[in-house]
C-alpha cells in the first residue's frame, strides 16, 4: 500500500494547507480591518469645492486630509481650514508663509519671496499670459505669530489671503482654524501630494507625509491574503478530485490489463495439463 507524506482530509487537501489558509485569512482580516480603522481615525475625506487649487487639485476632486493640529502645519502644506470671515464652509489652500514671515510678490522673475528669499513654485498653473507668475498683483505682508498666509495654486482665480490684506492680520488665518492637511488625492487617483522642495531651505523645513502609503499597503496586502486563503480550499478540492479521478482511471486500466494476462496463463496451464 502506498503511503503519502501528507495527511489528507476527506476534502482531499492537506491539513497543513488548511491551517495555513486559515492563518492567511486571519492575518489578512487583521491587516485589512486594521488599516481601514486606522485610516478612519487618521484621515477625513473632503471634496474640493472650487478650482482655486488647480492644477494641483481640480474642482470636485476627492482628497484624504490628515487630522492634525494647526501647530503642526509648515510652509508648502495644502490645508483644510474653517474661517467664517472667509466662507461658511471648509476651504482648501496652500500655506506659503507662517508667523513672523514677511511674504511678498513679486521679484524680477515673477516669483514669491519669503523673508527675502525667492521661492520657486512648480505646482502653479499658467496665468492669463501663459507665464507661471506667483501673483497677478504685487503685495507684501508680515504674518502675525500663530497665523498662516494662504494662497491658491491658481493665483489668477483664487480668493485667498491677498483678498483680505486690508483686514486685521493682513490676510492671515489663525493656525487654530486648520482642521486637516491634504495628504493624497484619491479621485482622480493621483496618490500622495508632493512636498515642494523650494520651501525646504526655510526654517522649519517641510512636513512629513502621513501614513497613507502604509495604510494602502496594509489594506491591499490584507485583501490579497484573505482572497488567497479563502480560495485555497476550493482549489485544493478541485485538484484533489482530478487527482483521485486520474488514480482511479489508472487503477481500472491496470486491473483490466491484469485480467487479460491471467486468462492467457490459465489457458496455457490447461493445455499443458491435458498433455
Amino acid at each position: 500500500m502506498h503511503m503519502s507524506g501528507t495527511i489528507r482530509t476527506k476534502d482531499g487537501h492537506g491539513r497543513l494547507g488548511s491551517v495555513l489558509s486559515g492563518l492567511a485569512v486571519a492575518v489578512g482580516c487583521a491587516l485589512f480591518l486594521g488599516g481601514f480603522v486606522w485610516g478612519v481615525l487618521v484621515y477625513r475625506p473632503y471634496t474640493v469645492p472650487t478650482d482655486s487649487m488647480t492644477p494641483t487639485l481640480d474642482v470636485n476632486s476627492r482628497v484624504l486630509a490628515e487630522r492634525i493640529d494647526g501647530a503642526e502645519v509648515k510652509r508648502g502644506d495644502v490645508v483644510v481650514f474653517e474661517d467664517p470671515l472667509w466662507a461658511s464652509s471648509p476651504m482648501v489652500k496652500r500655506v506659503v508663509a507662517v508667523g513672523g514671515d514677511t511674504v511678498a510678490c513679486c521679484d524680477g522673475d515673477g516669483r514669491l519671496t519669503v523673508n527675502g528669499r525667492a521661492v520657486d513654485e512648480p505646482y502653479l498653473g499658467p496665468g492669463i499670459d501663459g507665464r507661471k507668475t506667483a501673483s497677478g498683483e504685487e503685495f507684501s505682508a508680515t504674518v502675525p505669530e500663530g497665523s498662516l498666509f494662504l494662497l491658491g495654486d491658481d493665483r489668477h482665480t483664487s480668493l485667498d489671503s491677498r483678498t483680505h490684506l486690508e483686514e486685521a492680520g493682513q490676510g492671515s488665518v489663525p493656525r487654530s482654524a486648520v482642521v486637516a492637511r491634504v495628504d493624497a488625492v484619491v479621485w482622480p487617483a493621483k496618490g500622495l501630494l508632493d512636498r515642494p522642495a523650494s520651501f525646504a531651505g526655510l526654517p522649519g523645513g517641510l512636513s512629513e507625509p502621513g501614513p497613507f502609503t502604509t495604510l494602502l499597503t496594509m489594506i491591499t496586502a490584507g485583501g490579497i491574503l484573505v482572497f488567497a486563503g479563502a480560495a485555497y480550499g476550493p482549489v485544493a478540492r478541485l485538484l484533489g478530485r482530478r487527482s483521485d479521478g486520474g488514480r482511479a482511471g489508472a487503477a481500472g486500466t491496470g486491473a483490466g490489463a491484469g485480467a487479460g494476462s491471467g486468462a492467457v496463463k490459465r489457458t496455457g496451464t490447461g493445455t499443458g495439463t491435458g498433455t
